[in-house]
């Protein structure tokens, strides 16, 4: 490629995207770039408003579109699938100073989720047997299942509910998807959250280790933090969130 066609072609993706500070080459017919201009950016505009629908209800026409122009100029694509320009608006997101909302970041991480979810080809844990106990039990959590932690309460936030200060306590999430395909969201205790991430860990511990490592890290007595255990870890084999330990062979 010479440096005069590769010159010229930078400066015509630069006016794409944008048009208001960036001069088109010259000898374009401005009808035809025109259309360019208009197909790219719509295409873009509506495949985020289809990924991110509440971020969609949360902003006025005008601010949706600056926001998307401004990801638009600012972002290069790190990948080629449409299918990852969601998760690349997210990213995006949260490296901003400066949003329209505060919690858009939190929030478009939240609806992202459930595509991520969607689309995981991972296998979940064996059905639960009434032979295990999770007490004992070698453990992992499901692939499926991921704990999620926010500074907003993001699964309340919608166009009639649009917080300005964050509530002085994180929010704790657990999506996860069910055989049938679909995503469900609960509400998860400060401590459940915690031995879910303790699981992301190398190397398989049973449920008595985790409560016990749960108990150090938070000044509780283990002995006291038995009962709750046992049913919490019960509760989330049941639902299969958490399972024995496959084996190496096993993947």
């Amino acid at each position: 490629m010479s440096d005069l066609l590769r010159d010229q072609q930078f400066a015509l993706t630069r006016h794409l995207r944008d048009p208001a500070h960036e001069p088109s080459p010259p000898d374009l017919e401005p009808r035809r770039l025109q259309i360019y201009r208009d197909l790219l950016f719509n295409n873009l505009q509506a495949l985020l408003g289809s990924s991110f629908p509440v971020l969609l209800q949360m902003l006025d026409g005008a601010e949706w579109q600056a926001l998307c122009r401004r990801y638009f100029i600012e972002h290069r694509c790190a990948s080629p699938l449409f299918t990852e320009v969601a998760a690349e608006f997210v990213q995006w997101l949260q490296r901003q100073d400066t949003l329209p909302r505060p919690f858009l970041a939190e929030l478009a991480h939240y609806e992202w989720v459930e595509l991520a979810l969607q689309s995981q080809d991972a296998l979940p844990l064996e059905p639960p047997r009434p032979d295990i106990d999770a007490w004992r039990c070698l453990l992992q959590r499901s692939p499926l299942a991921w704990p999620l932690a926010y500074q907003w309460p993001v699964q309340q936030i919608g166009a009639a509910f649009q917080p300005v200060d964050p509530p002085p306590e994180p929010t704790f999430l657990l999506a996860r998807r069910l055989a049938d395909g679909r995503i469900v969201f609960s509400q998860l205790s400060p401590l459940a959250w915690q031995l879910l991430i303790q699981m992301e860990a190398p190397g398989h511990r049973s449920g008595a280790a985790h409560l016990a490592q749960l108990a150090e890290a938070n000044g509780l007595d283990p002995a006291g933090l038995e009962p709750a255990g046992r049913a919490l870890l019960a509760q989330l084999h049941a639902t299969g969130v958490i399972g024995p330990a496959r084996s190496p062979t096993h993947g």
